[in-house]
Order: C-alpha cells, then structure tokens, then sequence
C-alpha cells in the first residue's frame, strides 16, 4: 500500500467484526473446528486498518483478528466535507469497490462490509458500489485498497508541478 503505516499507540482505536466464519478440516480422527474473523479497526479520524485472525476459540480469533489489524493501519486523506477527495476504483482479488466523492448531507451510502470500514475512517458524506464479488473479505481490502491510493490535491498538484488553483 502507498501510505505509511502508522504508529497505533497514541489513537484511540475503535474495532467491527464483519464476519466470523466457522472452518472445518477433516483429519483422521474426525473434524477439526477453527474460526476465523475479519476485524476492522479505525479512529474515525483518517486511520483505518483491518486483520484477519484464526483460532479455536472465537474470542481468540477476534483478538488475533485485532492486533492484525492495527499492525496494518493506514491513513487517508478527508476533505472538509467529511469526503474522500476524489472519485476512486478500489480492487482487491475479484472484489472492485467504486467509491464517489459526496456533498455534506448525504451520508455513508454503501454495503456492509465497505460501510464497516468507512465509517471506522471517518468518511461521513460518500456513495460507493460494491462490483464484482461480493466476498465480504475481499470488498473490505478492496475498499482499504481503494482508500490508502487517495491523493489530496496538495500532493497532485506537486506531481504536476503546478499550483493547486490550476488543478481542473
């Protein structure tokens, strides 16, 4: 991912589960049964990060679930309308998540699993489409994909080598 990652300690970090999915492999002596958890944690204010765990034990599986998702936090970029900053396509294995800039008032407008990690962000004004798979694992990394690629126009501009004023 494009972004740094970014030091844990000193946010206040709040965590979702999104989905617990029990697993099952066949042994010889019969079936053994894990859990897995996708967690995604996030400040509300343009950190956000999301893990999966696995263990025997479903309050495990959600802590491991945790310390993997602050282990990969990102930042991103909002604007003052509680936005992203532009349009974006976010892809992540099969899953694409399209998100669109919105006007104050509009509020979070999308699916679960990519609802789930944007209101963690912060992002308060925004419509996204979830396309392709709908695998709830893959449309929140899409989305997480999507987001740390965001660019302000600060740093576009400095890109082209223009002023910001003379962006179109």
């Amino acid at each position: 991912m494009r972004r740094n990652i970014v030091d844990a300690s000193q946010l206040e970090l709040e965590d979702t589960v999104v989905s617990i999915k029990r697993v099952t492999k066949v042994v010889k002596g019969g079936r053994n049964m894990r859990f897995t958890a996708l967690v995604v944690v996030g400040d509300g204010n343009g950190h956000v990060g999301a893990g999966l765990g696995k263990a025997a034990e479903i309050p495990e599986a959600i802590r491991k679930g945790k310390e993997a998702a602050i282990k990969s936090l990102i930042e991103l970029p909002i604007d003052e309308n509680k936005s992203i900053p532009h349009d974006f396509i976010g892809n992540y294995g099969s899953a694409s998540v399209l998100m669109k800039k919105a006007p104050e008032g509009t509020g979070v407008i999308a699916g679960g699993p990519a609802r789930a990690v944007l209101e963690l962000a912060g992002i308060k004004n925004i419509r996204t489409k979830s396309l392709g798979s709908r695998n709830k694992q893959n449309v929140v990394l899409a989305t997480i994909a999507g987001l740390s690629q965001l660019k302000t126009p600060e740093e576009v501009a400095k890109a082209r080598g223009i002023a910001v004023s003379e962006l179109s």
